[in-house]
């Protein structure tokens, strides 16, 4: 956390007397903490100019999701130059932590996310959002090779074969009409607020990278989470849900599902890899067998054979031995989580 300005902004906003608790990050630069004040609490997001997210994009999404009556924090004080937001305490009961607890409620909770995004995806997206086209989707997926697949071989090869061939299943199975998705839309980024109403009830805590993209982008994100198991059937029911209440054909729903959920199994596969060889953060290796399983039921899917038979030929197995191939290289980054 960045002091004095941090502290200057607080002052201004009127909580410059709190206290303040760390609270944990995630992948990002951006750091958190929760501020305490005459028996009231808010969350002071510090989120340094220069990185990936814009503090700008998540004030101007979370108004458009609050204009939607979805439960994004308001956001109380914001200095956009210096990246400091201080938000609406939505409180602890994330997803992930309640299923840990009290896994029979997977299903009505998943549910309420589901219709979430049902009702998200019903309105406009707010306009001049980055909308990206398959080669772009395809080459995000090419860091499973740059990083996930160099961890464990100590080679690059060529990714011409695998960038053509996720383009290529994307154009043709998932390439219909844009919708605002929110990205990193899972368990650990959900909060369940039981006091207010029907998809009010779903707090939404991590939006600020949203952008035009496919239907089924954040379904996968949410059913396919790198953090923790979905039980199947959970999956199973909340795919055809999704596709009966959106009015999409089930069959052709399926492929796309499966085809963004290869994509980004591909991306996440790279995205942990790098964490670990470039950041240190050797904690997201244990994460890589869950999310290779996950890609290996999306190229199941009979409309994927293609694909599936490139990331055979170019994409090594996790292994326990691969694995601690990867963990080895971690080990010379600068830093360790």
């Amino acid at each position: 956390m960045r002091e004095p300005a941090a502290q200057e902004f607080l002052q201004a906003a009127g909580w410059g007397d709190a206290a303040r608790i760390p609270l944990t990050g995630d992948a990002s630069a951006r750091s958190y903490q929760r501020l305490a004040l005459a028996g009231q609490t808010a969350i002071l997001m510090d989120n340094a100019p220069g990185g990936a997210d814009d503090p700008a994009s998540f004030v101007a999404i979370a108004r458009h999701l609050r204009s939607l009556s979805l439960s994004a924090p308001e956001v109380l004080a914001a200095d956009l130059n210096l990246g400091f937001l201080l938000l609406e305490d939505l409180g602890d009961a994330v997803f992930a932590r309640i299923l840990q607890a009290s896994p029979e409620a997977e299903l009505a909770l998943y549910t309420a996310a589901t219709d979430v995004l049902l009702h998200l995806q019903a309105h406009p997206a707010p306009s001049g959002l980055p909308n990206l086209g398959a080669a772009d989707w395809a080459e995000a997926a090419m860091l499973a090779l740059e990083f996930y697949g160099f961890a464990i071989t100590g080679a690059r090869p060529d990714a011409s074969a695998l960038r053509d061939a996720v383009g290529g299943a994307l154009m043709r199975l998932a390439d219909g009409p844009r919708v605002l998705i929110l990205r990193d839309y899972h368990a650990e980024n959900l909060i369940w607020l039981p006091e207010r109403e029907g998809i009010a009830r779903v707090g939404l805590l991590d939006f600020q990278l949203g952008q035009m993209g496919q239907p089924a982008y954040d379904l996968v994100s949410l059913l396919q989470d790198a953090r923790r198991d979905v039980r199947p059937e959970t999956e199973a029911v909340l795919i055809r849900h999704f596709a009966a209440a959106s009015g999409q054909d089930a069959h052709s729903f399926s492929a796309a599902y499966a085809t963004v959920g290869a994509q980004r199994a591909l991306r996440i596969l790279g995205i942990f890899a790098r964490l670990c060889l470039v950041a240190g953060k050797a904690g997201y290796v244990r994460l890589i067998p869950r999310v290779w399983g996950q890609l290996q039921r999306n190229l199941a899917h009979p409309a994927l054979a293609g694909l599936r038979a490139v990331c055979d030929a170019v994409l090594p197995t996790p292994t326990p031995e691969a694995l601690l191939q990867i963990e080895a290289r971690c080990t010379l980054a600068p830093t360790r989580c």
